[in-house]
C-alpha cells in the first residue's frame, strides 16, 4: 500500500452522497489540513476502508460492522423513475401495489444505475432507486416519484476502529455539526484533545496549505442528496409527499 503523509485526510464518498458542505466547512476551520475527497464504487466502500484507500468513507448501509465504526446520517427516500409521460407522473407518490403491474428494470447494481436509467428512457418501464441516485442520473424525459412501501436507505460515516487520530475526531466534529468550542478534537485555539479513540497522540505540524478537494462523481455535477443536519437522522431532498386516490 502506497504511504501517504500524515498531515493528509482521505475521505471517500458513494454515488449520491454529496459531500460540499462538510469539505467548505473543513477548509473554514482547518485550513493547513489537506482534505482529499475520493469517489468510491458502491461495491468497492467497504473495501476502500479496510484496503487503506481512504482514513474515512460516507458508506450506504448495511455494511459489515467488523472493524470499523459507522455513525448513521440521514436516510434516503426510495423513488420509481418513469417516463416523464408516464401516468405515474401526475402524482406526487405512489404505492407498491400501483407498480404490480409496470415493466421493472434492474435496479439492484448501485453503480450501474446510469445505464439502469438510460433503459428505463429507451424503452420504458420503471426502476425503484434513493432518491439522490435519482437526482444523480436524472434526465429531462424521466421524472421520479416517492414509492410508498419500500425500505428506505441509510448514510453514514465509517472509519477502522484502531484508526486513532486528531483529524479523524476533527471530521467526526464537522459532519456532526459540533461548534469550534466542542471538548472533543482540536478546539478553536489549535490545542488536541484526543483522537478518535479519546487517546490520540498530537499531530506534528502542518509543512503545507491544505487544499480541499471537490465531492464531483464522473456522472453528474451537483449529484446527490442534500446532507441537512449530520446527525438528523432524517431523509433529505425528499419530494414533499401526499397522498392521494387513483384518478
Amino acid at each position: 500500500m502506497d504511504q501517504i503523509a500524515p498531515d493528509v485526510l482521505r475521505v471517500g464518498y458513494v454515488p449520491g452522497v454529496t459531500v460540499s458542505k462538510w469539505a467548505r466547512v473543513w477548509a473554514e476551520r482547518y485550513p493547513d489540513d489537506v482534505l482529499e475527497l475520493i469517489a468510491v464504487p458502491q461495491a468497492e466502500q467497504e473495501a476502500a476502508l479496510r484496503d487503506g484507500r481512504a482514513e474515512m468513507c460516507f458508506v450506504r448501509l448495511p455494511i459489515e460492522r467488523e472493524g470499523l465504526h459507522a455513525i448513521p446520517l440521514y436516510r434516503e427516500l426510495p423513488v420509481v423513475v418513469v417516463p416523464k409521460d408516464h401516468p405515474i407522473a401526475v402524482f406526487e407518490q405512489v404505492s407498491t401495489a400501483e407498480l404490480a403491474d409496470e415493466r421493472m428494470q434492474d435496479a439492484t447494481d448501485i453503480d450501474a444505475l446510469a445505464d439502469t436509467v438510460e433503459l428505463v428512457a429507451a424503452v420504458g418501464g420503471a426502476a425503484i432507486m434513493p432518491h439522490s441516485l435519482a437526482r444523480l442520473h436524472h434526465r429531462k424525459d424521466l421524472v421520479y416519484r416517492t414509492v410508498m412501501g419500500v425500505p428506505e436507505t441509510q448514510i453514514a460515516l465509517a472509519w477502522p476502529v484502531d484508526l486513532e487520530r486528531d483529524d479523524v475526531e476533527d471530521f467526526i466534529g464537522v459532519v456532526r455539526g459540533r461548534s469550534t468550542q466542542s471538548t472533543r478534537g482540536r478546539r478553536a485555539d489549535g490545542k488536541n484533545s484526543g483522537g478518535a479513540g479519546g487517546g490520540g497522540k498530537p499531530r506534528t505540524a502542518k509543512k503545507s496549505v491544505g487544499k480541499t478537494g471537490t465531492a464531483k462523481s464522473g456522472t453528474g455535477r451537483g449529484a446527490g442528496a442534500k446532507s441537512g443536519r449530520a446527525s438528523g437522522g432524517k431523509s433529505t431532498g425528499k419530494p414533499k409527499p401526499q397522498r392521494r386516490g387513483r384518478r
